[in-house]
C-alpha cells in the first residue's frame, strides 16, 4: 500500500489565499514526514491545481489509497457534498452540481470538514482572546456563510450550536449566538444577545477559512450600526489547522493499515 493525502479547498483568484493553504499543507508534510504523499487541490479558480490534477499527481507518484479531506468550514456546505459525490464517496449528490465524476483509480476515503473539531475550537478561542477583555461580561456572535438548502441549513445550525457550547464552556464567555449570512440573521441574533445580556460587550467572530469578500465587506456591512468588536480574523493562518489535517490523516492511516 502506498497512501496519499489530497486536501481539497475551494480556491481563489487571490494568490494570498492559495499561499495560506499551501503553508498549512507544508506544515502537515513536516508533521507526517514520509508517511503520506500529500497534494493540495482546489475546486475551482486555480489553474493546474484542480481536483483531478491532484488525483493524477498522486497516481503518478504510485499512490493506490487516498484520503481526501475537504478543507471546508462545515458539513453544511453544498460543496462538501458535491465533491464527495464526484469522488465516488456518495451514490448521489443531495443538490444540483456542475461537477462530473472524477477519475479515481485507487481506493478513496472521504474525510470530514472542520465542523466542531477540537482544533477548530482552539482556533476560535485564540481569535476571541485577540479581541476579548473580560469574557464573563462578553457575548459571542458567530457568523457563518450558511445555506438555504434543506438539510444543509440544519447541518450549519448543529455545528454552530456545538461550537457555541464549547466556546462558552472553555472560554468563560457570558453568552453566545450564531448567525448565517445567507439567511440574513446577523442583526436579529445581535438583538437576541443584547436582549439576554444587555450589559455585555458583543464580540463577532467569522466562521471562514480565510479573509476575503465576506469577511471584509459583507459582514462589516451587516454589522453597520451595531455596537460590537470585530477584527475579521479567520481560521487561517493558525497552526491548529495543520494539526487538524494531520490528526485526521493519522487516524486514517491506522484504520487502513
Amino acid at each position: 500500500m502506498k497512501p496519499g493525502l489530497l486536501v481539497i479547498s475551494h480556491g481563489s483568484r487571490d494568490t494570498g489565499w492559495v499561499i495560506l493553504v499551501e503553508a498549512a499543507i507544508e506544515a502537515v508534510r513536516e508533521a507526517l514526514g514520509t508517511e503520506l504523499v500529500i497534494e493540495a487541490a482546489f475546486l475551482e479558480l486555480v489553474d493546474g491545481r484542480l481536483i483531478q490534477d491532484g488525483l493524477d499527481r498522486l497516481e503518478a507518484a504510485g499512490v493506490d489509497r487516498i484520503l481526501a479531506i475537504p478543507l471546508f468550514v462545515s458539513t453544511g456546505s453544498t460543496h462538501v457534498d458535491e465533491i464527495g459525490w464526484a469522488l465516488g464517496a456518495y451514490p448521489s449528490a443531495r443538490t444540483e452540481t456542475d461537477l462530473e465524476r472524477f477519475s479515481v483509480k485507487g481506493e478513496l476515503t472521504y474525510g470530514k470538514p472542520m465542523d466542531d473539531a477540537p482544533e477548530i475550537v482552539d482556533v476560535l478561542l485564540d481569535r476571541l482572546r485577540e479581541v476579548s477583555m473580560n469574557p464573563a461580561q462578553e457575548s459571542i456572535l458567530l457568523v457563518g456563510h450558511g445555506s438555504q438548502e434543506a438539510g444543509f441549513k440544519e447541518e450549519w445550525e448543529r455545528n454552530m450550536a456545538s461550537l457555541m457550547e464549547r466556546l462558552v464552556e472553555q472560554g468563560g464567555y457570558g453568552d453566545c449566538a450564531g448567525a448565517l449570512l445567507l439567511l440574513d440573521q446577523v442583526s436579529e441574533r445581535w438583538e437576541l444577545l443584547r436582549s439576554r445580556q444587555p450589559n455585555n460587550e458583543i464580540l463577532v467572530i467569522p466562521l471562514f477559512l480565510s479573509e476575503g469578500y465576506f469577511t471584509k465587506q459583507v459582514i462589516p456591512q451587516r454589522l453597520n450600526g451595531l455596537a460590537c468588536r470585530y477584527d475579521g480574523r479567520t481560521y487561517m493562518p493558525h497552526p491548529r489547522i495543520a494539526d487538524w489535517i494531520a490528526r485526521q490523516s493519522k487516524e486514517w492511516l491506522i484504520a487502513v493499515s
